[in-house]
Order: structure tokens, then sequence, then C-alpha cells
């Protein structure tokens, strides 16, 4: 069906959506051709969005230059066949914030398309798995070029890999944070005795 000299693969699906609601049938639809419930609105008839652990919220997207820079600067990193994370504990957040990341996709990896695609494919491989990283890190990743054409399955590999390799770094910083303040602790209370 054409609206105006759209297309409906051009037509966003709003648009789209309310162009196929005719109040009389067509030639060419089919016999069977039923008028629609015109009583639905536009949103009721778009699918529902994947709710729960499935999105990106804000406040888990690195967004600002600084923060990038400090992680580049401060942080550690993890190198993968097909992506380098680069990881720093969150500072001035609570510890309940979880973890906040970054994607950086460089004019070096290709053109546009390219690029989108590489985008597309990592986004997708972590928010699959988010859920494994619960500890409150800045993580910026940074593709190679390869990540637009390697196997999904190798792609989130990956990501399960520096996802347990940052959480695994998180516990050793708790763990040596917990050593050293029971050591302050203990050096405090030798002082106190000999006294």
């Amino acid at each position: 069906m054409q609206i105006a000299g759209f297309s409906p693969d051009r037509l966003p699906a709003r648009a789209f959506l309310a162009s196929m609601a005719v109040a009389e049938p067509q030639e060419g639809i089919g016999r069977n051709f039923q008028k629609q419930d015109l009583s639905m609105t536009d949103e009721a008839r778009l699918p529902e969005r994947v709710s729960g652990g499935f999105s990106f919220p804000r406040r888990q997207k690195l967004l600002k230059h600084a923060d990038f820079q400090r992680v580049y600067k401060g942080g550690k990193r993890h190198f993968g066949g097909h992506l380098t994370f680069f990881y720093l504990p969150q500072r001035d957040r609570l510890a309940e914030g979880g973890p906040r990341l970054g994607l950086t996709v460089g004019r070096v990896l290709g053109g546009a398309v390219e690029r989108n695609r590489i985008r597309r494919r990592v986004r997708e491989a972590v928010r699959l798995h988010l859920g494994d990283l619960s500890v409150p890190m800045d993580v910026v990743i940074n593709p190679k070029k390869s990540a637009g054409t390697v196997a999904f399955p190798q792609l989130q590999a990956e990501v399960i890999r520096a996802f347990q390799v940052i959480r695994r770094a998180a516990a050793d910083r708790t763990g040596s944070n917990s050593k050293k303040l029971r050591t302050a602790s203990n050096e405090s209370g030798r002082e106190k005795e000999g006294q």
C-alpha cells in the first residue's frame, strides 16, 4: 500500500499501522478480508517493548567524555580477540548503583554502516549478559574490526569472559580494602597495648 509516495518499509510504525486500518476491503487482498477493529489505539497495535532486565536504562550508560577519559587513564584493561574492555571502580556512587557501560566505535573501523553493525552486535551481546555484571564499575568497550564479522556466540563468549575478569577484579579490590582496614585496626590496637 502506498501513502503519499511512501512505501510501508519507509514509514514509521505508527503511520504504517494507521494506514492499514482501512474501513473498506480492497481488491487483491483476498476474499476473507475483514474490517479491522478501529477502536484500538496505535500504541495498542505496536508490539510490546521488552521490559525487565533486557533494556539499557540511562543510569547504566557512560555518557560524559570526562567519564570515558577517567576510565581510559586510570582503569585496567582486559584484551580479548575481538573486544578490549577498560574498567575502573566507580567513584561517588553507591554500591547498589551497578555497572555503567560505554561503547566507542571509531572511524578507523570502517564506514558508518560497518560501525553501526559493530555497535549493534556488541550492544546486544552486552545486553544479554549485563545481569552477570552487578559490581559498581565503569566499563568502556572498544571493539576491533573483526567484531562485525565474527560469529555472535564467539562475541557473547568474549563478553562473558570479560565480565568474569571484571567481577574478579572487583572482588579482589573489596577483599584488599577489607584487609587494609583489618591491618590498620590491628596496628592501632597494638599501639594502644604498647602504651
